[in-house]
This record gives C-alpha cells, structure tokens and sequence, in this order.
C-alpha cells in the first residue's frame, strides 16, 4: 500500500533520495516508480484529474500496471479520497487487483486518510456498485490482505464509521478474524461510534 505523507514518522536523511514531497505534504515522486508511469502517479497522489484523465489518454500499456508498492492507480486514488479521480481510474480497471501486500482498491478506500477532500464512503459505494455481479463483491468484501485483514479491518481501524455501515449494509463479514485473531469490532477504541456501530453487529451475529 502506498504511504501518504501524514502517516509517516521520522526518516533517515538518507531516504530523502528516494522521494519528492509537496508542501500539502503528498509523497509525490518515488525512485522506484518506473518513468513511463510517473505522470500518472504524480497525478494520482495529488488529485488533478484532469492531469490524471490525460495520462491514462497516453499510457502505454494496461490501466492496471503497478505504479507504486505495487499499487495500481486505482488504488492510489482510493486511499487519497479523490472521488473525482476514481471515477476517471475505475473505467476499465481490474476492481480485484492486488497490490505488493494482496490489498485490492477497496481495502484502500476504507483505510483511506482523513483529508478536507476526502470522500471514502462514496468512493466505497462507487467500487461496490460498479462490480459486475453479487459474487464479485462478496469477493471484494471478503478479501484479506497480508495480513488478514478484510476491507472492514481497515475501516475499523480507521473508525471510519460511514464507512462501516456501508461495508456491514453490503454483507461484510464483521467476525472474520485477520492473522493476530482480531475481528474488526476489535480495533476501534472504545466508546467510539465506529466501536458501537461494530459490537452491536457482531453481537446481532452471535444471536442467530
């Protein structure tokens, strides 16, 4: 999964080779991206879509080739909460790509980072509604990443409760555990609204 700007903690001086960032603080360019790709990742990590519309126009091979981490574009756009770009990005793309730690678009969107632009839940209702059949989103949301974790993991762990009820309204399994035995009901902090909206559906799965 790519890694926005905010989320990370102090680097070694020596890895400032290795990435360019903005002010607005997006990681920007990467060493690894390779350069035929690079326009449409920039455009990706900073949400210009038109500059995202263009690139796709003249990219030179599939919409579903690794950008970065082994991220697609679709799943850059997903995690930065650019709804505009995942409408752009979405047509033609592949909804079950995995990136480099098995993590498809969907596991982004909900873990996405909380930006004024941001809008996960729609962008979650987007890549749900544009799968081609009921069992293509049961697969969507019930895939695990390296970890585990199903695309309700993340948006637990993020507390991103519009989120939530949207993932649990589509059929997410709320008791599946990931690889340390934590179901997402786990991973919230207490007392919060994404804690409740979850206990309270697992507690209704117990009971049937």
């Amino acid at each position: 999964m790519a890694v926005h700007r905010d989320a990370l903690i102090d680097e070694e001086d020596n890895e400032e080779e290795n990435a360019l960032f903005e002010e607005d603080g997006f990681v920007v360019l990467d060493s690894d991206i390779p350069p035929h790709l690079r326009d449409l990742a920039f455009a990706a990590q900073v949400g210009d879509v038109n500059s995202l519309s263009g690139a796709l126009d003249n990219l030179n091979g599939s919409i579903d080739e690794p950008v970065e981490d082994g991220d697609t574009a679709l799943h850059l756009v997903c995690l930065y909460g650019y709804l505009p770009c995942v409408q752009v990005s979405f047509l033609g793309a592949n909804l079950e790509a995995k990136d480099e730690d098995g993590a498809i678009p969907l596991h982004d969107a909900c873990a996405g980072f909380v930006l004024p632009t941001a809008g996960f839940a729609e962008i979650v209702q987007l890549l749900l509604n544009s799968a081609n059949s009921a069992e293509c989103v049961k697969r969507m949301l019930e895939t695990v990443d390296a970890e585990g974790d199903t695309p309700l993991h993340h948006a637990a762990r993020g507390e991103h409760a519009n989120v939530i009820r949207l993932l649990l309204a589509s059929g997410a399994p709320v008791t599946k555990p990931n690889v340390y035995g934590k179901n997402p009901s786990e991973l919230p902090d207490p007392d919060t609204e994404a804690s409740r909206i979850l206990e309270s559906a697992a507690s209704a799965v117990s009971c049937q």
